[in-house]
């Protein structure tokens, strides 16, 4: 198995790690996550594999999580992945799954911690 990265190309944490992947000479498959948006089925087995909830996702800047008002801490998970669903710019970034596991490459430079292992 490859890689695959949730990807936003005018990120430049999100080009840092892909250019990693590929500088490392690993099968990567790139998926532009907000304009091809995971389904909450999809965010769900990714939170898993993270080993994270929805809060550990959630990017605040530069999305409408303040207009969401999704910093109240009654909103349950449910509710935070419906969010992400509808508006994918929430999903922080670079995810990156690959074959033992997936990691949120946030600093950038955990993407070698990733190849490393």
């Amino acid at each position: 198995m490859g890689y695959v990265i949730w990807h936003k190309p005018t990120c430049s944490t999100s080009r840092f790690v892909l250019g990693a992947l590929r500088e490392a000479g690993v099968e990567v498959e790139v998926r532009d996550y907000v304009r091809d948006p995971p389904d909450a089925d999809e965010i769900r087995r990714m939170l898993e594999l993270l080993g994270t909830g929805p809060r550990g996702l959630l990017r605040r800047k530069g999305t409408p999580y303040d207009e969401l008002g999704l910093g109240d801490p009654a909103l349950s998970d449910q509710a935070l992945v419906a969010a992400m669903t509808a508006h994918p710019l929430l999903i922080e970034r670079p995810v990156v799954l690959g074959p033992k596991g997936a990691m949120l490459c946030r600093p950038k430079e955990r993407v070698f911690e990733m190849l490393a292992s």
